[in-house]
């Protein structure tokens, strides 16, 4: 698809985000440096991190958490004992302990514990059931595992686990437990002595601190290692750098902790510039802003469409009334941010950009519009066969750099400073992920799969993943920029894009999955009047299909593999599904009869 290039900024633009800037111009430089300066071999880590901060700010509040609050002191002191009571039980550095929980102090406490002792924190996504959770388990392999005791019945569902674990157990605070087969770890730590342990002092960040598992979208989950040096950059660039934290705001998040956004930028960025995390159990779009304005947060994390969430939900006279000034995170599309910044009078969208299992982020540290920012780390974009999905390799078999404003895909390179980590007992899959000999015999580059375009001046806007942009026609079609102008018609509360193989024809046919306001009052003559305006002949959705919702993973994406599988067959439920055969009538019915014709070759495109 012939993308956008209004959003590519000038160098005016530029000038004028960075004199906005002035005033935070000295932390930026000095945030820059201490990135520069963090070596593997320097000691650190989560754990320690927590030290400093308790040793430095005894009383401040660390986290606020449905009526409870801790300080530092006090919270170290609780994941101390926690240590304690875990070394007793001959957890040690290198050891994988799992941990699995809703959102709860408890789960941090956990997490701090497990790092101060050397030990690994492999982060549970609590939502898994059955197979694929039996499946994370035996990917990491975990010594212990601490489970909160709203998952106990959820953890049932996976038969197999590994017989040599020692289980134990984490009780909601007025909770009293009866479950045999878990040891009471609360109950254990509390006879514990709380003192910062030795062992905190000798690891250093090259060690690992979490597996934080993939969402996925695609297959079953794949477990990412990640550093404390990754823990300590994220705190570095996203609190002190791109929000400009002190020790007297408040970072609300709702997001899952088993995820990294939560995890590994808002837990650091509060640990590194000794705020105040205001933790929430769970997303809720109707409850949201009311969390925000009781705790006084003034800055708040995001992932996935949940600022599309709260977009929709009935305006209300008290939408700017809060104390945010600044929010961080990734997902928010380009043709919502204008609305959203504006509807809730927010000052600064930090919107990033990174992968768990990757080397490279972006941030949106100049608070431009539309864009995730800059990163200081060495990366390319370069030119991409959509059709192939492979990059364009030139004459010399090397790959080519795109220019300023066009779209590619984007690679980072990995070097001492800027290591793959990759994924966790899976040496095929991280082989896949890089490429070597890319623009000199033996560089190694990181392929992050994700198609972007290059703004110029090191930022860029995040376009699509691979495998989502197809090609028809002869043109490509970016998926996203798609969804953006379906959402545009009046009750479509949420837009799909994706393409399909139709028989006889090259390419792969747009194709759209729809959740909307009213079904049974949707046009679909009136729809595709309206996007016909919006986008070229190639990029219109050949097929429609309205469902009443769309499977999301624990992060909010959208699982499209499921919706890729199902094709423009006819559901055998409710769902309607619509075709473009004659674009002087617009969309109509897909019938048993119409399908066959088209499976056939009678009816081609």
């Amino acid at each position: 698809m012939n993308t956008n290039n209004k959003n590519i900024h000038t160098l005016a633009d530029i000038v004028a985000a960075i004199f906005r800037f002035l005033p935070r111009l000295p932390q930026f430089l000095w945030s820059n440096l201490k990135l520069a300066m963090a070596k593997k071999s320097d000691i650190g880590s989560t754990g320690y991190y927590l030290q400093q901060a308790a040793r430095l700010r005894p009383s401040q509040t660390f986290i606020e958490f449905e009526g409870r609050s801790y300080s530092y002191a006090d919270f170290n002191a609780w994941a101390n004992q926690l240590a304690h009571a875990l070394k007793s039980a001959g957890v040690g550095q290198g050891d994988c302990v799992a941990l699995m929980f809703e959102n709860r102090p408890e789960l941090l406490a956990c997490v701090f514990a497990v790092n101060k002792l050397g030990a690994v924190a492999g982060m549970i996504n609590y939502k898994q059931k059955a197979e694929v959770l039996a499946h994370s388990f035996a990917t990491i392999q975990p010594r212990v595992l601490i489970v909160g005791e709203e998952c106990i019945e959820t953890l049932k569902t996976a038969e197999e686990l590994p017989a040599t674990m020692q289980r134990f157990c984490m009780p909601e605070s007025s909770s009293q437990l009866n479950t045999p087969e878990y040891q009471d770890l609360q109950r254990i730590s509390e006879q514990c002595s709380n003192e910062n342990l030795a062992e905190t002092n000798s690891i250093t960040l090259s060690e690992q601190s979490f597996f934080v598992f993939t969402s996925g979208t695609t297959g079953l989950p794949k477990a990412a290692p990640m550093t404390h040096l990754r823990w300590v950059k994220a705190g570095i660039g996203f609190g002190r750098m791109a929000l400009g934290l002190k020790s007297s705001d408040k970072l609300y998040s709702c997001s899952p902790l088993y995820h990294n956004t939560a995890l590994s930028i808002a837990l650091s960025a509060v640990v590194l510039t000794r705020s105040t995390l205001v933790l929430a159990r769970k997303f809720s779009a109707t409850h949201f802003w009311q969390e925000i304005r009781d705790s006084e947060s003034t800055a708040f994390v995001y992932i996935g469409e949940i600022c599309r969430y709260l977009l929709n939900q009935p305006t209300n006279q008290r939408d700017r009334q809060h104390k945010v000034r600044a929010v961080l995170g990734n997902g928010l599309r380009a043709e919502i941010w204008d609305a959203f910044q504006q509807r809730f009078q927010i000052e600064h969208i930090c919107e990033l950009y990174g992968a768990s299992e990757g080397n490279i982020g972006f941030v949106n540290a100049f608070n431009l519009k539309r864009t995730v920012g800059f990163s200081p780390m060495t990366f390319a974009i370069v030119q991409f066969d959509v059709e192939q999905e492979q990059p364009i390799v030139n004459q010399q078999g090397g790959l080519q750099r795109v220019k300023k404003g066009d779209v590619g895909l984007l690679l980072a390179e990995v070097s001492e400073k800027t290591p793959f980590d990759g994924y966790a007992n899976n040496r095929a899959a991280n082989e896949a992920k890089l490429l070597r000999n890319v623009f000199k015999p033996g560089d190694c580059w990181f392929n992050t799969g994700d198609i972007v375009r290059d703004q110029g001046y090191r930022h860029i806007a995040f376009i699509d993943r691979v495998g989502d942009t197809f090609r028809w026609k002869s043109e490509n079609v970016a998926t996203t920029e798609v969804e953006a102008q379906l959402q545009t018609f009046s009750d479509i509360v949420e837009a799909v894009v994706y393409g399909v193989q139709v028989p006889h024809a090259d390419g792969r046919a747009g194709m759209a999955s729809l959740v909307v306001a009213h079904a049974q009052r949707f046009n679909p003559v009136e729809f595709y009047q309206h996007i016909q305006r919006k986008l070229p002949d190639y990029a219109v959705p050949l097929f429609v299909r309205l469902r009443e919702f769309h499977e999301v993973t624990g992060t909010f994406k959208i699982k499209k593999t499921e919706l890729k599988q199902q094709g423009f067959r006819p559901s055998t439920g409710n769902e309607q599904v619509y075709v473009l055969l004659d674009r002087e009538k617009g969309y109509q019915r897909l019938s048993a009869d119409l399908y066959q014709a088209i499976e056939q070759g009678r009816i081609r495109f």
